[in-house]
Formats: C-alpha cells, structure tokens, sequence
C-alpha cells in the first residue's frame, strides 16, 4: 500500500467522523514522518549488478545468482537452454550492455 493510499483511508476515516480533526492531523503527521522503504522488488532491480568475481563472459549470471540467493550455475544452464530460442542469448546480451559492473571491493582488492 502506499502513502497516497494511506493518506486516502485516513480521509475518508475522518470525513465519516471516525477520526477528530486532531487525530487526523497527528496520524498523517506520523505517516509522513515514517521513513517508507522502497518495495522489495524495485529495490531487488535497482542494486543489481553483474558480478566482477563470479564471470564466464560478462557477469551477468553472478549477478543475478547475488540478486536471486539461487547459484550462478543454475542461471547459466537456463540461459544455456535457452539459447536454441535465441531468447537467452539476447537477454544475457542486453544485461551484459545495461546492467552496470558490481563496483564494491572484493577480498583481493582489499588485501
């Protein structure tokens, strides 16, 4: 649910006179105050990233093995089996071109 529809429920909550003026204010107060994190799912597609440490060709496999919790070499043998169609060759390809390298410092690097 997201705050427009919350702020919605809480007007018509008033507007039915089930909340004061006063409660109204202090819950949409509390509402907008409240930090909102953003859906799972639209966070999950924001921070994916290929992997740097995890690669055959691009990275896009680790990534999405770090992304999904499921390993890289499940992802690999469904883009495999999908190459016959041509579907999994052009979705790796245009992962491979959008999707931004994993930037975070590995172990190695560290060292």
């Amino acid at each position: 649910m997201s705050i427009a529809d919350d702020l919605t429920r809480l007007e018509q909550l008033r507007d039915r006179g089930s909340l004061s003026a006063d409660e109204f204010q202090q819950a949409k107060s509390r509402l907008l105050s409240t930090p909102h994190p953003t859906e799972p799912a639209l966070q999950a597609i924001n921070s994916f990233r290929r992997s740097a440490t995890n690669r055959w060709f691009g990275g896009v496999c680790g990534g999405l093995a770090v992304s999904t919790g499921m390993e890289a070499w499940i992802w690999r043998l469904l883009f495999v089996l999908a190459l016959p169609t041509g579907f999994g060759f052009l979705v790796y390809l245009a992962l491979w071109i959008f999707v931004p390298l994993d930037s975070s410092p590995t172990l190695q690097q560290l060292n």
